[in-house]
């Protein structure tokens, strides 16, 4: 197969989202072909440059997403007519007004009130037509005319009471970002010699990079697939807080919109864990079309370790991730505090490296907090005090390795607040280590009891479970093998990669992409695709009576129907 890899801020980036996971499945699927067309969110992700490539990848095409290229392209009028219709369109749908551009009440060709959905896809193709027929539009979407378009939609009658109290600057704000989202329509990527050349779109995320699938789809039929592993529209809402109501409301709106849009068109979704897969659902995705894929992690550096429990020291509890305030490492020292006093030996090593310059000033915090709990023990008044916190760093001369850092306790502890898949937990279940952690995310589906789940923000409850395994080691190694046999059954890069291959599989079996190949002289080449990718039938639906003795659905005697009609043989005509 040919599968078309839809990235942003990510592979094959050195840094960025998604970047690990795609690499691992493009190195384990070499024996089809990979285009990828990445979108870069910044001049330093650039500069950075792309990770080692595989031979299986034929072909990498970026775009900037931090910087408006100008097309030079100006609108005649009929051109500008279409624009202001479309674009007036999307953001009546945004802004919540019930009726079009013209004042009248959508319709579908049946009579029926167009849904928000319909009109949301009709104003997005719109303008995707628009910007092929002309060469691009990122000079309508930076202009004067788009900014006084949706500040109509957000003044007409029926809008959103968010939406009309948009000031000038929120009304900036949010043309800008439309004008970023909206900026793979102008790409020159959907032709036949690009996306239309894949037999299968796999976008990496949601939001933007999913835009350029759904083009893709529209101009050629190519099958569409979205893979999520933390939705687009809960990252708006949780990195957006401090944005006035209506910036909020209306971004969200569109990143609603086209979260529906893309669930809607494509043929699979897939989510990492169940929490992300019911932020899909309540988006508007289909249960039949939503496929659980977690994510892929390398045993290979955590087998020594797993494979030897005894080597850990019995009364260390071990944190490992990055330093931000949503891993409440706050509420975990607090937590610590009263494990001392029931564990007078006990220790804690918190090991990572702050996440920005937030973070690095959420480190120094929870430094003097720990200075403040527990002062140097010192045995004498001219002996060095020994703090039973320490602040670490992975690649350091004592953890050289993520494996060394879990390695070195007994028991691995997680207080985030926030969390999507956890993987320094999969990471601590690898090394065979009994876990403490907070039921946030997907946490209590990773551990599917291998370990001790409490609230957030309860160090009480966190140092209660820290207490009972560090003073049961029977209940410790019973729960680590259990953790490690969990991890290594669901948790690994080979059954990641055999997940995402059956669902390509049989994506291209229901969904065959109909193309004419040519050869060297541009000639169409005879017998090149096989005969019965043009038989449109689902041959995995299995009749109920034989799927007991693994009978396929026709051999029942059942007619197949054809999800298309079947043109008759030449000699039948």
């Amino acid at each position: 197969m040919r599968i078309g890899l839809l990235t942003e801020g990510g592979y094959p980036y050195v840094s960025g989202d998604a970047r690990l996971w795609c690499d691992r499945l493009v190195h384990g699927l070499a024996q089809h072909e990979f285009d990828v067309y990445a979108l870069s969110r910044s001049e330093h992700q650039e500069d950075e440059g792309w990770i080692p490539l595989p031979p299986n990848v034929r072909r990498v095409r970026t775009a900037p997403l931090w910087m408006a290229e100008d097309d030079e392209v100006v609108l005649g009028r009929r051109a500008r007519r279409r624009f202001t219709e479309y674009f007036e369109e999307l953001a009546a749908v945004l802004c919540g007004v019930p009726e079009g551009p013209s004042g009248a009440v959508r319709s579908l060709s049946d009579g029926a009130p167009a849904s928000e959905a319909d009109r949301f896809a009709n104003a997005l193709y719109g303008l995707a037509e628009l910007a092929r027929d002309e060469g691009g539009l990122a000079g309508a979407l930076r202009s004067e005319a788009a900014v006084r378009t949706l500040e109509r939609a957000c003044r007409a009658p029926g809008a959103h009471r968010a939406a009309r109290e948009a000031r000038v600057p929120d009304l900036l704000a949010v043309a800008a970002h439309l004008e970023r989202a909206l900026r793979p329509l102008s790409l020159d990527w959907y032709e036949d010699d690009g996306l239309g050349a894949v037999d299968l779109c796999h976008a990496a995320s949601g939001g933007t990079a999913v835009l350029p699938g759904l083009l893709a789809r529209h101009f050629t039929g190519v099958p569409l697939m979205v893979t999520e592993y933390g939705v687009r529209l809960r990252t708006h809402y949780l990195t957006t807080p401090g944005a006035p109501p209506a910036v909020r409301s209306l971004l969200a709106a569109f990143q609603g919109r086209l979260a529906a849009e893309a669930y809607g068109r494509a043929e699979v979704v897939t989510a990492g864990n169940t929490h992300t897969r019911r932020w899909q659902e309540r988006c508007g995705a289909d249960r039949e079309k939503l496929r659980t894929v977690y994510p892929g992690m390398d045993a290979r550096p955590f087998a020594e370790v797993g494979e030897s429990p005894d080597c850990a020291d019995p009364d260390t509890l071990v944190w490992v991730g990055r330093v931000e305030p949503a891993k409440d490492l706050v509420s975990l020292l607090h937590a610590f505090a009263e494990v001392r006093k029931r564990q007078p030996r006990a220790r804690l090593r918190i090991v990572g490296a702050p996440a920005g310059p937030e973070g690095a000033a959420y480190l120094g915090h929870c430094r003097s907090l720990a200075a403040q709990l527990f002062p140097d023990e010192a045995e004498g008044p001219h002996a060095t005090g020994d703090n039973p916190v320490s602040f670490e760093e992975i690649g350091g001369p004592d953890l050289p390795v993520a494996a060394d850092a879990y390695a070195s306790g007994a028991v691995s502890v997680l207080s985030s607040v926030v969390e999507g898949f956890p993987v320094g937990l999969a990471e601590a279940m690898l090394c065979g280590r009994a876990t403490v952690s907070t039921d946030v995310g997907a946490v209590v589906e990773v551990i599917g009891g291998t370990g001790l789940v409490v609230p957030p923000r309860n160090p009480r409850a966190l140092a209660e479970a820290c207490v009972a395994l560090l003073r049961d080691p029977g209940r410790r190694a019973r729960l680590g093998a259990a953790a490690r046999a969990r991890a290594l059954e669901l948790f690994t890069v080979e059954q990641n990669i055999e997940a995402f291959h059956g669902i390509y599989l049989e994506i291209v079996s229901r969904a065959p992409v109909r193309r004419v190949v040519l050869d060297g002289a541009g000639e169409p080449l005879p017998f090149s695709v096989p005969a019965e990718a043009h038989v449109a039938v689902r041959w995995t639906a299995a009749s109920p009576r034989l799927a007991a003795r693994g009978g396929p659905g026709w051999a029942a005697g059942r007619p197949v129907r054809a999800t298309t009609p079947v043109p008759a043989p030449e000699g039948a005509r």
